[in-house]
């Protein structure tokens, strides 16, 4: 089955908030691992951008980040339902969109000295919120992993082998470098595989843009 190309205007903006999504974030998260002062990115993850002054930055990140994805999943489905992947696929990356929004409602706890004055280790007890956002990670992570599987049986049913690899391959690599990252003691490798991740869906976006034009 082809893709729908009688789409509407509508349909395709929601399609160019995907592609935007995922460069948005991650673009958005290495400026301030950057700039922020007292930001180690091998000792701090990037949830810790959403505490301090400044943390407004990151916490409008991550809502308007994960919007978009939101909307390119129902712009996902108006282009593939009820096709193959027409109906798991954009619940999935709505879900991973949703979670987006849950990391910024529900903000990180300070921790190993970020911001600065925070004690050095992990808080004795999770805030509230704290707890509520370690969920966002976690769901966020599982619904585009799946999501990666149920795309790669579509590209492979249509034949299309490079992106099904690369549906794939990502979900691979994503798991690889965030799993190497504890030992390692290094949230650089989970931020290059949660990039890998973010970067998909919007390359998704992109391809069903394309074919919708």
């Amino acid at each position: 089955m082809t893709v729908n190309t009688t789409t509407t205007p509508a349909t395709r903006r929601m399609l160019w908030a995907g592609v935007i999504g995922g460069p948005l974030f991650i673009g958005a998260v290495v400026i301030q691992e950057l700039t922020r002062a007292g930001f180690d990115p091998r000792e701090h993850a990037l949830s810790q951008l959403s505490t301090g002054d400044l943390g407004w930055l990151q916490i409008t990140n991550f809502i308007v980040s994960g919007l978009l994805f939101v909307a390119a999943a129902v712009g996902i489905r108006r282009v593939l339902h009820p096709g193959r992947a027409g109906r798991w696929g954009p619940w999935l990356i709505g879900i991973f969109g949703g979670a987006l929004v849950w990391g910024g409602v529900f903000v990180a706890d300070p921790a190993n000295g970020f911001p600065p004055g925070t004690p050095e280790g992990s808080p004795d007890e999770l805030s509230w919120h704290g707890a509520l956002h370690a969920v966002a990670p976690a769901l966020a992570g599982i619904a585009i992993l799946v999501a990666c599987f149920v795309f790669a049986r579509r590209f492979a049913g249509l034949g299309q082998r490079g992106w099904a690899g690369y549906s794939v391959a990502t979900a691979v690599v994503y798991l690889i470098l965030a799993f190497a990252s504890f030992p390692a003691g290094d949230f650089r490798l989970m931020l290059a595989g949660g990039a890998v991740a973010w970067l998909w869906p919007s390359a998704v976006a992109a391809k069903l843009l394309r074919g919708a034009s």
